[in-house]
């Protein structure tokens, strides 16, 4: 086996007494030298896998650890590889448009294909459910329904791609202007309605059909990639789903941007409980609340309007609205009293990517922390941050940068993956800058 993007020279600054925690508890680096780590998990046999989401090297890649080092155990995926998981021996990666079961023998076998995730986000994680169907969340083509100049890079590449709803919808045809940038005159002017490719107008009172492979929605299939079904829809960017130990479903939603043809502000990342049939809102609604409110207003443009006609349902308020921006990432149910308060969430904030995201403003002290979730009050409590509360890359002192997942290992420890730093170009990451952390208890 080679080696996992384990550089032999941490490319990196790491220092554990950087972060803060709470008192009676402590930070060490477990690894480091990786390469855009996006998922860890331990398997039923123990075995420590962590995923390498390829943006980097072009090349997804499955790392095992072996000799306490994390060796190449299987890649080619395309990345952006989102997320693994095990499950009755085979492990699942999700790929860009794909899930693919890694046999027992090495063989890869795709699950399922076609999805659409050509845009913005894609598909993430599968997890499993007690009736042993697989879950996972599908994100959107565009931020806010409507393609744009902020999806230029890929409409070039798939130039009919465009977001798809879950269930028939009519539209209230309002339309909007761009510079046609896939002309080559600069007086081309682009008129795009909502749920449609770039370019092409929207009518009034127009009716859109529903898919199962809907955008922004939680799907489900047997474990051979069988019988596919919507379970819920009208998620932006549901990045990752677990069940609790009573067999309910939470999932992340990352909130919109200020960017593209209709940008809308201050709009929550979400905590949510999926329940089957459900709407949640996406593209009027954030937060559980309607963009047509003036909070919702960008500064200096116009207020956001419906572009739904009619609404499926009354969106199911979020469990726990988070900071705008602070993009909410992997999470994971504490199973350990002697660590905290059992089953409260810790969960991993990446943070923002101003100024791409926040219209031009710049919000540096916005997520780059594990935060835990009081599941009894349903408040968000900052758990692990650097001292400075700034990422590491601002002020060099080593600690946290981008938090990406946790996980809880067997010995009352808690994973931190942090998917590294950038060259200062958006997701331009440096090789050998991933971290894993473990917080324990003093003592333990």
């Amino acid at each position: 086996m080679s080696n996992g993007g384990q550089a032999s020279a941490p490319a990196r600054k790491t220092d554990p007494s950087a972060i803060a925690v709470p008192q009676g508890f402590k930070v060490s680096v477990f690894a480091e030298g990786l390469t855009t780590p996006i998922n860890l998990i331990l398997t039923d046999d123990g075995e420590m896998l962590v995923a390498d989401a390829g943006i980097t090297s072009g090349s997804g890649k499955v790392l095992k650890r072996i000799n306490n080092r994390f060796e190449v155990f299987a890649e080619g995926f395309i990345p952006p590889l989102t997320g693994i998981t095990a499950y009755q021996g085979d492990i699942y990666v999700t790929h860009r448009g794909h899930v693919t079961a890694i046999k027992p023998d090495g063989t890869k076998v795709d699950i399922l294909s076609g999805l659409p995730s050509y845009g913005d986000h894609h598909n993430n994680r599968v997890v499993f459910g007690q009736d042993g169907k697989m879950y996972f969340g599908q994100g959107t083509a565009t931020n806010s329904g409507v393609v744009g100049p902020d999806n230029e890079e890929w409409v070039k590449n798939y130039p009919f791609f465009h977001d798809y709803p879950g269930s028939t919808l009519q539209l209230v045809g309002y339309n909007f202007v761009s510079q046609n940038f896939l002309s080559q005159s600069p007086q081309d002017i682009a008129y795009t309605g909502a749920y449609a490719p770039y370019g092409v107008p929207s009518a009034p009172s127009e009716i859109v059909k529903g898919v199962v492979k809907a955008s922004g929605s939680v799907l489900r299939a047997n474990p051979d990639g069988s019988n596919l079904e919507l379970v819920a829809w009208g998620l932006r960017n549901p990045f990752r789903m677990k069940f609790d130990r009573y067999n309910r479903l939470f999932s992340t939603n990352h909130g919109m941007d200020v960017r593209g043809s209709r940008p809308v502000a201050n709009s929550p990342d979400e905590l949510l409980l999926i329940q089957p049939g459900a709407w949640y809102g996406w593209p009027d609604y954030t937060g559980g609340f309607p963009v047509t409110l003036p909070d919702f207003r960008p500064q200096g443009l116009p207020q956001p309007m419906f572009i739904l006609a009619y609404h499926p349902m009354n969106p199911p308020m979020p469990l726990v609205n988070f900071t705008p921006h602070c993009a909410i990432m992997g999470f994971d149910f504490n199973p350990y009293p002697e660590f905290g308060s059992r089953d409260d969430i810790y969960i991993a904030e990446f943070g923002s990517e101003a100024p791409e995201t926040t219209g031009g403003l710049p919000l540096p002290q916005v997520g780059h922390r594990v935060s835990r979730i009081d599941m009894q009050n349903m408040t968000v409590n900052t758990f692990a941050i650097n001292k400075s509360s700034f990422a590491a890359s601002y002020t060099n002192e080593g600690g946290l940068e981008r938090p990406i997942d946790v996980l809880f290992g067997p010995n009352n420890e808690l994973y931190v993956v942090d998917f590294g730093m950038t060259s200062g170009e958006e997701e331009d990451y440096l090789p050998g800058t991933g971290v894993i952390w473990v917080i324990t208890r003093e003592g333990s």
